[in-house]
């Protein structure tokens, strides 16, 4: 009699656990993505000046001195008790002023020489090497110059912003008009397209994010130059403040006053580099 053989049995399903919900990643998340990382670095650092500062034989003020010194000057930047007296406000809003004044006079004049620079070589070979001589001049080298044909600090000091600032703009724009691609020019050729389209159609949206680097870059220098500036020419301004605050050995002031210059740079440079993006449609660098 064969032996009967037996279907194995099935074993028994387990009762599938309902699988935990997936957090989703808040709405915040990339926020603190980008701000915790600083601040904690802020955060270390200045436990780091405090600990420093707060010891024996240190010449600085710690940031809780500061605070106390300064709690006035940092807590109401908008008075005014006339005179060279005002609060931080009124000294940047005078600098910046100088400085879009300046900034904006050498973005036109270096935009202009660098599509010139950039389009003829007869440009490029007798001016090129004057650019390069004259954007190593420091400064704070051209401030007796501007003094002695101005006579007066505003404008001064105007020239100085002018002329630190206008020669990575003409460089970059220089730069920006050569790299035109050549299937562009070819393109161009084909079609015959005149000086005008080919200069607004072409060659400025091509050269756009090389002249907003250059602008960048511009601007940053800018503010520099207006900050030695004005601890020598004196009047409102927050180089001036810092200058002053010198000689009156505050040291906790002038802390203050560099924290304000530092913001407002950086706020500078991101403002112009949102202008480019915006300009570019996304192609400058940011």
């Amino acid at each position: 009699m064969n032996a009967i053989t037996r279907k194995p049995e099935a074993a028994p399903r387990l009762a599938s656990a309902p699988l935990p919900a997936l957090k989703t990643p808040s709405r915040f998340a990339p926020l603190l993505s980008r701000v915790l990382p600083p601040a904690l670095v802020v955060l270390v650092l200045g436990l780091a000046w405090q600990i420093a500062a707060g010891s024996s034989g240190a010449t600085l003020p710690p940031p809780s001195q500061v605070w106390s010194d300064s709690r006035e000057l940092i807590l109401d930047p908008f008075f005014d008790r006339g005179g060279l007296d005002k609060g931080l406000f009124w000294h940047l809003a005078a600098s910046l002023t100088r400085v879009f004044e300046g900034f904006a006079l050498s973005a036109v004049v270096g935009i202009a020489l660098g599509m010139l620079v950039g389009t003829s070589a007869f440009a490029m070979r007798g001016l090129d090497p004057i650019f390069q001589v004259l954007r190593t001049v420091p400064p704070l080298a051209w401030l007796p110059l501007s003094l002695a044909a101005f006579r007066e600090a505003q404008p001064s000091a105007i020239f100085v912003i002018f002329i630190t600032s206008i020669w990575p703009i003409i460089i970059n724009t220089a730069v920006g008009v050569r790299n035109v691609p050549q299937d562009y020019r070819n393109v161009a050729a084909v079609i015959r397209m005149n000086g005008l389209s080919w200069f607004w159609q072409i060659v400025l949206p091509s050269a756009a994010p090389y002249i907003f680097t250059g602008l960048r870059i511009g601007v940053g220098l800018s503010w520099l130059a207006i900050i030695a500036a004005e601890m020598l020419i004196g009047g409102v301004g927050i180089g001036f403040f810092i200058w002053d605050a010198w000689n009156s050995s505050n040291l906790s002031d002038i802390i203050v006053a560099l924290f304000y210059v530092g913001i407002t740079g950086f706020v500078l440079d991101r403002c112009v580099a949102l202008l480019g993006r915006l300009a570019t449609r996304g192609v400058a660098a940011s």
